[in-house]
């Protein structure tokens, strides 16, 4: 058993676990944080990915060992202070969800996307930068809607605090 220590969410917790251990398990099991699904545990489906160190990664592609020291957010590091964050509520407001299963995976690529190419993303981007997240409810197009009115209002925060 290797000791893991990680900051999430903007807290420092560890945990102790086998090398072999993918992070999404570690996340899900010994940290408590089920947000984060368990889809195809081959990268094919995005329902695991997170932020590690600031970048979308898919955590069924890196073992707990090897992450340890980085700093993760989850889907449940997203909202501050009781408000959505900007991604997540333009989901919810233009109904890019349906069962959920997928949307984690989905908001935390977007936000990704977003902080990379903010205020240029294109309906082509958006749909370029989801090809390794799969939604098996949707046709995409009230997702990539919400993205992009996401990506619009945080470009405007911006130019607003600038």
């Amino acid at each position: 058993m290797t000791k893991v220590t990680l900051t999430v969410n903007g807290r420092t917790m560890s945990g102790e676990c086998e090398d072999r251990t993918l992070l999404v398990q570690f996340i899900r099991e010994k940290l408590g944080l089920t947000g984060t699904h368990v889809g195809c545990d081959t990268t094919q489906c995005g329902a695991c990915v997170i932020h590690m160190d600031g970048r979308s990664v898919k955590s069924c592609s890196i073992l707990a060992v090897q992450a340890s020291g980085s700093t993760i957010t989850t889907i449940e590091g997203l909202a501050g202070q009781g408000e959505l964050h900007p991604v997540q509520a333009a989901f919810k407001e233009h109904h890019g969800l349906q069962c959920g299963f997928c949307t984690p995976g989905m908001v935390m690529t977007a936000v990704d996307m977003i902080n990379r190419e903010g205020g240029s993303l294109t309906e082509e981007k958006v749909r370029a930068g989801l090809e390794g997240n799969i939604c098996r409810c949707t046709g995409y197009h009230n997702i990539v809607k919400a993205i992009l009115a996401a990506d619009a209002e945080m470009a405007a925060g911006r130019q607003a605090a600038e």
